[in-house]
């Protein structure tokens, strides 16, 4: 099928545009100089950089800068595009200028062409919206593109925190499930004093409320916006009240209460803020990694390992092996995890980077701390549904565990001194011996005295 083209020109130059797309020159341009992966920017972000369009607009309109009109047909087609249509008009790499201009560009010819459209013109003429006169007035990508970087962070934010929660409320269930369940605690993994399962689970859901409280407490830098900053930070070519004004109508179209950021220069040449929050994520990245591998260990079995729990069969662990389960959702977890700490990498030297007046790596930035986000909050969920809320205990492995340990002599150290203890568990290791037999064995207690201090049941908290 043959290609029809429009003319189209910016300040290079004429341009050919296929005659059927909403975007423009520089578009344009950027799908044929970086033609780099088959990376885009998510909906979600293209969302959030419609609604920060829109606030624009609104915002120089009520600063007097924008005449009604034009306003009524910026705010049209973004109102479009924040309902998901024409989301094949955003097809730029993310692997393009660091400052993120060509996908502002888009926004801004896509967001020009449609609200032309509206008003009866037809495509590339420009004549009731221009995409830097009006769409981008008072704006710079240097300030307009980490605004929505900031914006779309928040918006995520809350389904991820969503998905934390459900995943520390079903360890709570389990820790409470399990509150009496006894098992042989381990540290170097080799066998320790005896503990409940609810203990162990109760420990899971510790590390997920500490990432938690530290992932809410990163919100307030989270909602401080660049917008206003211009090309360098000092506002340029904006009405004095312009930040407060465009930060005021981002937040009443968002739900969220974004501020300007306290310094602009930081906001444009700095990005310490998502950086700090993905170090978060990398927190909770490795406490899942923890969770996922011991839950995977004890699952381990079922009959030549631990045993100790057991995962939901969902599917075939084999194609080979008939009637093999696997722990696939510990598995999957753990893949997630290593990504997001290797993202951590990237986000570190990405931060980094950019001279004097602009951070020039945006766009990788918020492309990786997004699908960190994104991940983490899947992960957690399936992790949730389908390994955590199925979980059950093999309480006849876990008894006869606790019964052969024989670090249950950790109780005989205040009655007999540790040296004869340790002389006690040595001896019922090397004779393949119960521990109560090789104290009566060695004559350093009778079974009845022996019974009357190694009770297990009392030896899950401190006792007077």
């Amino acid at each position: 099928m043959e290609i029809k083209y429009r003319t189209e020109h910016d300040s290079l130059g004429d341009v050919q545009v296929p005659v059927d797309v909403l975007w423009g020159a520089q578009t344009q341009r950027s799908l044929h100089f970086f033609a780099i992966g088959s990376h885009r920017f998510s909906p979600a972000f293209i969302a959030a950089f419609a609604l920060v369009k829109k606030a624009a607009a609104l915002a120089n309109h009520e600063l007097g800068k924008l005449a009604s009109q034009k306003k009524e047909l910026v705010v049209a087609a973004c109102d479009e595009i924040l309902q998901g249509l024409h989301a094949d008009q955003f097809p730029l790499s993310i692997w393009q200028t660091g400052s993120g201009t060509q996908t502002n560009m888009n926004l801004n010819e896509v967001i020009a062409n449609r609200g032309g459209e509206i008003a009866g013109s037809p495509r590339g003429l420009y004549r009731d919206l221009h995409p830097n006169d009006h769409v981008n007035m008072s704006q710079s990508s240097n300030d307009v593109f980490p605004t929505v970087m900031h914006v779309v962070t928040a918006q995520q934010l809350a389904a991820l925190l969503e998905a934390l929660d459900g995943l520390r409320q079903a360890l709570q269930n389990k820790a409470h499930e399990y509150q009496s369940v006894l098992k042989s605690g381990r540290t170097h993994m080799m066998d320790a004093t005896p503990m409940t399962l609810g203990q162990e689970f109760s420990a899971f859901k510790a590390q997920l409320d500490y990432s938690h409280q530290q992932i809410e407490a990163s919100l307030p830098s989270i909602y401080q916006l660049a917008i206003g900053g211009s090309a360098v930070g000092t506002g340029m070519n904006t009405h004095p009240r312009w930040a407060q004004t465009v930060t005021r109508l981002i937040s009443e179209l968002s739900g969220l209460p974004f501020t300007s950021a306290d310094n602009l220069f930081m906001a444009l040449a700095a990005h310490e803020a998502l950086l700090d929050l993905h170090g978060r994520l990398s927190v909770l990245a490795s406490s899942l990694f923890k969770i996922a591998n011991d839950i995977r260990l004890m699952n381990s079995g079922p009959r030549c390992g631990l045993a100790e729990l057991r995962v939901p069969a969902n599917e075939p662990g084999s194609s080979i092996m008939p009637g093999k389960v696997n722990p696939t959702q510990a598995e999957a977890m753990t893949m997630v995890c290593t990504r997001v700490l290797g993202n951590q990498t990237t986000m570190l030297m990405a931060g980094s980077q950019g001279h004097f007046q602009l951070n020039v790596f945006k766009p990788v930035i918020i492309h990786t701390l997004l699908e960190s986000m994104t991940l983490l909050t899947s992960a957690m969920d399936s992790f949730n549904q389908h390994c955590i809320s199925g979980l059950q205990a093999n309480t006849q492995q876990l008894d006869a565990n606790v019964s052969r340990s024989l670090m249950l002599v950790t109780a005989l150290s205040p009655v007999i001194g540790y040296e004869k203890a340790a002389q006690a568990a040595r001896f019922a290791d090397l004779n393949n011996l119960g521990l109560r037999e090789a104290v009566i064995e060695l004559q350093l207690l009778t079974g009845e005295a022996f019974d009357a201090v190694v009770r297990p049941s009392e030896m899950i908290a401190p006792q007077a």
